[in-house]
């Protein structure tokens, strides 16, 4: 059975106060542009995850949320994932693995370096780095997703706000 997986990468934070927790940082103007920028873009591929899984930190659930937003998903779609605060693959990994086989397409929005190791990971490519907001799209195939993430996937495409649209 195929299955699709996007890895979004949270959109750009601001550093404006030091103070402020890693947890907490806000999106920066730029990052407040590109997110719904980029789930126009996602709109415009035909994206429409069964679920998407955020990191709770405040990035990534406003990234998150402005692409939903974008791709005209409810807000129960939307679902806070502790594990995936500065996931590394093997953490990716096991958050996935534990989805309902009935799931087929789904987003993640995370963190680097963990979103470009897991793209890179998964597909056998050699993305140097997800920027923010950019997004890995890949097909895997498997009975469940323990065993589509097994058995590694292809990249269908890869997409940042800097990169001109074909």
């Amino acid at each position: 059975m195929e299955r699709f997986l996007t890895l979004l990468r949270h959109a750009k934070s601001s550093w404006a106060d030091p103070q402020l927790a890693d947890f907490d940082r806000p999106l920066n103007e730029r990052g407040k542009r590109d997110a719904p920028e980029m789930g126009r873009r996602l709109a415009a591929r035909g994206l429409q995850p069964n679920l998407v899984l955020t990191s709770p930190a405040k990035r990534a659930r406003k990234t998150a949320r402005k692409v939903a937003r974008k791709l005209g998903l409810a807000k129960p779609r939307v679902v806070h994932e502790a594990a995936l605060y500065l996931a590394e693959p093997g953490d990716l990994r096991a958050v996935l693995s534990r989805l309902d086989p009935s799931c087929r397409d789904v987003l993640v929005v995370g963190h680097n370096p963990g979103i470009t190791d897991f793209a890179n990971e998964l597909t056998g490519a050699d993305i140097d780095n997800v920027p923010t907001t950019g997004a890995v799209r890949i097909r895997l195939r498997g009975a469940d997703w323990s065993q589509a993430l097994a058995a590694g996937g292809a990249l269908l495409w890869f997409d940042y706000p800097k990169r001109k649209e074909a």
